[in-house]
């Protein structure tokens, strides 16, 4: 099965460049042998790939190639940090292949391998900075390429606290339920339900205008006009 590696994991043409992109493109022909995969559901697929099938790895890189980028793209630096961590990612995947059971969604079985790619990323990072006084850059989201807005709205996300952050960016980016977002996290479900209300609580209120400033701004606009009066 790693024969079907390098050229689609390890050919950086194949992940994307574009930050924030996590909508899955299919580029199967209908022709190709890949193409009758195309219908059938991420468990099956990975059953395939386990026992052999390039076809079904090709299939599942194609549904999934970008979503991973967009979750590390949003938890990492720089863009090629996400990329490179993205093939680490189906590496990891096409390594633990003969050992897949499908106890759950494939899709949380993949964000899984995910997390433990990004934990051990941001260790190393933590030891470089630590150690040879490197920039910890791994716990700040994307930036380079974001807009005056997206930056603002990334800004205030940051300020989140960390499993709030997380279970925000699973629900909201990755489009996990609450189910999968707590077998992911190990947290109970009830526990994931009540910070994902208090995230994005406190996110709306970081995100809104502030109030209070523009009150206490309008009695000395009033004041202004009196005196120029």
């Amino acid at each position: 099965m790693e024969d079907a590696l390098p050229a689609l994991v390890l050919n950086s043409e194949a992940l994307p460049r574009h930050a924030m992109d996590e909508t899955p493109r299919s580029q199967t022909n209908p022709g190709s042998p890949a193409a009758a995969t195309t219908g059938i559901s991420d468990e099956r697929l990975m059953l395939a790939f386990s026992q052999g099938s390039s076809e079904a790895f090709t299939e599942l890189f194609s549904r999934y190639k970008q979503p991973i980028y967009g979750f590390f793209r949003r938890r990492v630096f720089e863009s090629t940090q996400a990329e490179e961590l993205t093939q680490e990612t189906f590496v990891a995947l096409l390594r633990a292949a003969a050992r897949y059971e499908p106890r759950a969604l494939f899709r949380t079985y993949l964000y899984a391998i995910g997390f433990k790619i990004l934990r051990a990323h941001r260790r190393k990072a933590a030891f470089r900075a630590t150690f040879f006084g490197q920039r910890n850059s791994a716990s700040d989201p994307a930036k380079r390429d974001a807009t005056e807005s997206g930056l603002w709205v990334r800004r205030a996300v940051e300020k989140l606290e960390p499993m709030d952050r997380e279970i925000l960016l699973l629900r909201e980016f990755e489009q996990l339920n609450y189910a999968e977002i707590a077998d992911l996290l190990q947290l109970p479900l009830n526990t994931v339900r009540s910070r994902l209300f208090r995230a994005r609580t406190a996110l709306r209120n970081l995100l809104e205008p502030p109030v209070a400033s523009a009150a206490n701004d309008a009695p000395q606009n009033v004041a202004q006009k009196g005196e120029s009066a």
